[in-house]
């Protein structure tokens, strides 16, 4: 049996869009991921918007996703570490994934040293220049003020408006996001990890949210800028062997990053 050494990074599941059918589909392959790769995975970096759409109420979370969260517990207790990273869908996770998998929530960033490797970790909401206008209701929907106020709607309304929402998110128009991408579209990540090493060094930075994958040298000509894209098209993923860290695709060969 493989030592368990590696890391694996994997972000935007959007479980719960654009549809119950699609959804489970979806989760299943995830399930199958997570089998692979527990065999020789040591930690799990869950990069945001694993869910479509997630509030915990104080005894009241939202229903299914089972599998999924069977075989995260399958794996916890087998010793390999879990970290779930709050997305811009799924920014309201507070302590159940704490308790019921001992996971660690990652509020913004996570910086880490492996092997030698410096890591910098985020979904890759609210960074780099521009988009105010999210950043400023980022704010908002992340204040204990809103969380407290959300948490006096019953639950059926509440999750109701939410997957209302996600009919009509970027997920549910996914397939037409196909061909080559604008490069304006990626570039507030680079030029916010560029601004960043310049104050301390990455070997890698990796974030999710952009749903492409992307892997390009920054301007140091040592640090990458690494994103995981997305598991509704592509089902990518990145791996750290020890050595080096790269973009992968489960039973999606044919797929090629930019």
């Amino acid at each position: 049996m493989p030592n368990r050494d590696k890391l694996y990074f994997a972000s935007d599941f959007h479980l719960g869009a654009p549809s119950y059918e699609s959804s489970r589909e979806r989760e299943m392959m995830m399930v199958s991921w997570l089998d692979m790769i527990r065999v020789d995975a040591s930690e799990v970096f869950l990069m945001g918007d694993v869910f479509d759409f997630w509030f915990e109420y104080r005894t009241v979370v939202p229903k299914g996703y089972l599998r999924f969260f069977g075989k995260l517990a399958e794996m916890a207790d087998e010793g390999i570490k879990i970290y779930f990273f709050k997305g811009n869908h799924d920014m309201w996770m507070f302590n159940y994934f704490e308790k019921e998998l001992d996971a660690t929530i990652i509020t913004n960033e996570l910086t880490i040293e492996r092997n030698g490797k410096k890591f910098f970790l985020h979904h890759g909401d609210g960074l780099g220049p521009g988009d105010y206008k999210y950043k400023f209701l980022k704010k908002i929907f992340r204040s204990k003020l809103c969380q407290w106020l959300f948490a006096r709607v019953h639950p059926n309304l509440g999750v109701g408006v939410a997957n209302y929402w996600s009919s009509h998110s970027r997920i549910a128009n996914t397939k037409k996001e196909k061909g080559i991408p604008n490069p304006r579209r990626l570039e507030f990540l680079p030029v916010f990890c560029n601004q960043l090493i310049q104050k301390e060094y990455y070997d890698y930075l990796i974030f999710g949210h952009r749903h492409r994958t992307a892997d390009m040298l920054l301007s140091n000509n040592k640090s990458r800028y690494i994103n995981l894209g997305e598991w509704v098209l592509t089902r990518s993923y990145a791996v750290f062997d020890g050595s080096d860290v790269k973009l992968q695709y489960f039973k999606n060969p044919n797929v090629t990053a930019l």
